[in-house]
């Protein structure tokens, strides 16, 4: 499990134990959304997925609440929900630090950054990936054409016919050599100059877990 999860669970416990209930903000299915409600007993958590299922929700005690969110949403869609639920319940606890996970709002800043200046945006990621989908999704948002392939061999070239400019991006956990199998691959029918945009440097470090320590 991704420590920034585990630590998402371990929030989930304690508030329990402080007698809480929690507003977990995610997607309905998610393996992430699901793992998290088996950290807690049943009833004492309630997902909200939507602006609107915040704006309906109805707690039995609205002044002990607590939320926490799923680590791989749209960062933009997320502010809007909490902003919601903040106005109706300003009492409502906030996680202890950020819950979305660093490389999720990163790669969605550095879509940010690119979308108005490049003709089209690929993400490399899977179709089942949350933090893929959404940085499809920041694309859209921001007027630009996305699409998400898997790897080099997905690429649909009439989706880049009169593309000039061309950003790619991955999902978090997608292996940097997938990114140079599609340079290599639009490398092969363009003359292809790469530019590098960075937005924030990621430089955080997880300790290796107890007993991989001394192997290591």
């Amino acid at each position: 499990t991704c420590p920034l999860v585990s630590k998402v669970h371990r929030q989930a416990e304690r508030l329990v134990a402080q007698g809480r209930h929690i507003v977990f903000i995610g997607h309905a299915g998610h393996p992430e959304v699901i793992g998290t409600f088996g950290q807690v007993p049943a009833g004492a958590m309630s997902l909200i997925e939507t602006v609107d299922d915040a704006e309906v929700f109805m707690p039995i005690d609205h002044t002990n609440l607590a939320f926490l969110t799923q680590t791989t949403l749209s960062v933009d869609d997320t502010a809007a929900v909490v902003a919601t639920l903040q106005r109706r319940f300003p009492q409502m606890l906030p996680p202890r630090g950020e819950d979305i996970c660093y490389a999720t709002s990163n790669r969605q800043t550095a879509v940010k950054a690119i979308a108005h200046s490049v003709d089209a945006v690929l993400v490399i990621g899977a179709p089942n990936s949350s933090n893929s989908v959404r940085l499809v999704e920041v694309a859209e948002r921001e007027g630009t054409p996305a699409m998400l392939i898997q790897r080099a061999s997905e690429l649909d070239w009439d989706f880049l016919a009169g593309v000039g400019t061309l950003g790619i991006t991955a999902g978090a956990s997608a292996p940097e050599l997938l990114v140079r199998e599609l340079v290599d691959r639009l490398s092969e029918r363009f003359t292809v100059t790469e530019r590098e945009v960075e937005t924030n440097r990621e430089t955080i470090a997880f300790k290796l877990p107890r007993g991989l320590e001394a192997a290591a």
